[in-house]
């Protein structure tokens, strides 16, 4: 603002031009009168302030020194005191002098110049908090690691598995190799174009081929890639992200991958993100029921459900598929919520009638009640049965609850849903509203080793029985493989008009490196080792390496009857945390990932079992 507007005095408005020096009587006068007062406030302070000094600094700048003699009381007649107050005295003037130079800096700053720096200043102390929040590993509960039995293996013995392992660890490296070359960060990798690929499942979220590999990495012993897998995880995997994610998809990938890298490596890093991401996750059970919705915001924390899921309800698999994680989420942190949120889930489902026994695929998360009454084993229900038995077997078996709804569930499912062909393949049909449909899919093929897992608790003399099953299935699944001119499985096969086993769409003919059939091989082999589920997972090998593997990588395809393979161009995620794990295991020793120390979840990732005497000790690991 000029000096003018402030010195109305000074303004000769009827002039063209005025001398600065020049005054009249009454201006000199007025500016006389400021020079004095502005003289005797200085003299004012330099006489009034040091008698004032120990009101001043209590005041205005909490001196430490003045605190302390004022509480002592000292005399002031004493030399010791005399000297106290001198260094008071200086350091009241240093301060002072320290105050009125912050403000002269202050005040020569242009308005908009103060606003930037009172906004950083909040978000440094923002910042500040966040560390020492809950985001921040110091605020976790002490932990005492000890890596459970079997987190790597050694080669076996026999010359052709040893062999055979060694190809399987060697795909991998060329898996993980053409991603970090060519789509590194991204969510997963295009082979044949080689860049990047992402989808919509994980929002904004990115590195789910990182963290999806990282176990798979470590128990194959390629620890220098599991160095860069980690290095990658503590700069770049962020979960602020204003974006909307598939719950189910983010938990069982990152939530599970980064638990299990914890598991295996002891590294602080995975569990404080599991942790973080778990608690973003926890928004998404705010609803009437406590049923949680399929798709979350991360930001918001707003939920809802795919419009296409039956009147917005929610999906079966996708509920029922949050236990092991969520368990470890409370063990690892010492929140009891993430438990909570699960165990209601048992809850709700418990107060509900169940058609048959059965479970549909549909609830309503406001109501409560079931949507249509479609009942899968495969796609939309699968791994809700598989988390009710390893939920037990997770426990050290103390879930009761969880083992009784498994084992009745199996029951249904075996007397509504379990058919025989013409030719005796056994398979599981699906049911919608009562009537079936003969068809089985890729995701089905998962139960053969699910019932293997759960037959040494069946109740009463059924152990054998479901063994039996088991094999069934998986003989059913192998047969829908050699049925195909590419020796890979389709998505869905059928079991009507004549065909057994085999795809009749165009939209179930593709294979997109699923797991399911190498899952069932394995659990067959550790629990008879039949040497046949061994030939059968080579078998694969071959037809992943002959039709799937591209310069850049590998790739589903979209036809495996055409005798020449059309690739889709994408390497899911969960072919290295899923396909090349269970192949890879499948052809290691049975003290590698032993089933009496580590579960699976549903994306293969090994979880440890909780001992029954440390269930309710959260600040231990065994």
């Amino acid at each position: 603002m000029p000096v003018a507007t402030l010195l109305p005095f000074t303004a000769t408005p009827n002039r063209k031009s005025a001398s600065p020096t020049s005054f009249r009587l009454t201006e000199k006068f007025i500016l006389l009168l400021v020079f004095s007062a502005f003289i005797t406030l200085c003299f004012g302070a330099i006489f009034f302030l040091p008698d004032s000094s120990k009101l001043l600094s209590g005041v205005f700048f909490h001196s430490a020194a003045v605190e302390t003699n004022t509480r002592t009381g000292p005399d002031s007649s004493d030399p010791a005191s005399a000297g106290n107050d001198d260094r008071v005295l200086a350091k009241i003037r240093k301060d002072h002098e320290k105050a009125l130079l912050e403000a002269k800096d202050t005040l020569q700053k242009r308005p908009d110049e103060i606003q930037q720096d009172i906004l950083k200043e909040k978000e440094k102390v923002a910042k500040e908090n966040t560390v020492q929040g809950g985001n921040d590993v110091n605020s976790l509960p002490f932990v005492e690691y000890h890596r459970p039995p079997g987190a790597t293996g050694h080669e076996p013995q026999d010359p052709e598995t040893k062999e055979r392992r060694a190809k399987i660890k060697e795909m991998m490296k060329h898996a993980w190799g053409s991603y970090r070359r060519y789509a590194w960060g991204s969510n997963e990798l295009r082979p044949v174009s080689k860049q990047g690929h992402s989808s919509n499942l994980f929002g904004s979220i990115k590195g789910a081929t990182i963290v999806d590999a990282l176990d798979t990495l470590y128990i194959m012993e390629m620890f220098e890639e599991f160095d860069a897998a980690t290095d990658w995880v503590e700069k770049n995997l962020d979960f602020n992200v204003n974006a909307e994610v598939s719950v189910f998809e983010v938990n069982i990938r990152f939530v599970g991958g980064l638990l299990s890298a914890y598991y295996l490596s002891g590294k602080e890093v995975y569990r404080r993100k599991a942790v973080e991401l778990g608690e973003k996750l926890l928004p998404a059970f705010k609803t009437p029921t406590g049923i949680p919705w399929a798709l979350l915001n991360l930001k918001s924390g707003i939920g809802r459900n795919w419009p296409w899921a039956s009147g917005g309800s929610s999906i079966l698999a996708e509920y029922g598929t949050l236990h092991l994680e969520f368990m470890h989420l409370s063990k690892l942190s010492g929140n009891p919520d993430f438990a909570q949120k699960v165990m209601n889930i048992r809850k709700v489902l418990n107060r509900l009638d169940k058609p048959q026994g059965l479970y549909p695929n549909y609830l309503n998360p406001n109501s409560g009640q079931w949507g249509q009454h479609h009942v899968s084993v495969g796609g939309l229900g699968d791994s809700f049965y598989e988390y009710l038995l390893k939920a037990w077997l997770m426990s050290d078996k103390a879930d009761e609850e969880g083992k009784k709804m498994y084992y009745d569930a199996l029951q249904a499912i075996e007397t509504n849903l379990m058919r025989k062909s013409t030719s005796g393949l056994t398979y599981i049909a699906e049911w919608k509203g009562g009537l079936l449909e003969h068809k089985m899919g890729h995701l089905t093929c998962f139960a053969g080793g699910m019932i293997a897992l759960g037959a040494d608790g069946a109740p009463g003399d059924k152990t054998g029985h479901q063994m039996e099953q088991a094999a069934e299935i998986a003989r059913t699944c192998h047969e829908s493989y050699a049925r195909t001119a590419l020796k890979l499985g389709p998505e869905a096969f059928r079991f009507d008009g004549g065909v057994e086993a085999i795809a009749t769409r165009q939209n179930e003919k593709y294979f997109i490196l699923r797991p399911e059939v190498i899952e069932t091989y394995m659990y067959m082999w550790r629990f008879t080792h039949d040497p046949k589920y061994r030939e059968w997972g080579w078998e694969a090998v071959q037809a992943l390496e002959q039709h799937c593997r591209v310069e850049g990588g590998y790739s589903g395809v979209r036809d495996v009857y055409a005798s020449t393979p059309n690739h889709d161009d994408v390497q899911q995620s969960f072919y290295l945390a899923e396909t090349l794990k269970y192949l890879y295991l499948l052809f290691s020793d049975d003290d590698h990932l032993p089933f009496d120390h580590w579960v699976f979840n549903t994306e293969a990732h090994p979880l440890p079992v909780i001992p029954k005497d440390k269930a309710e000790i959260p600040n231990e690991v065994e």
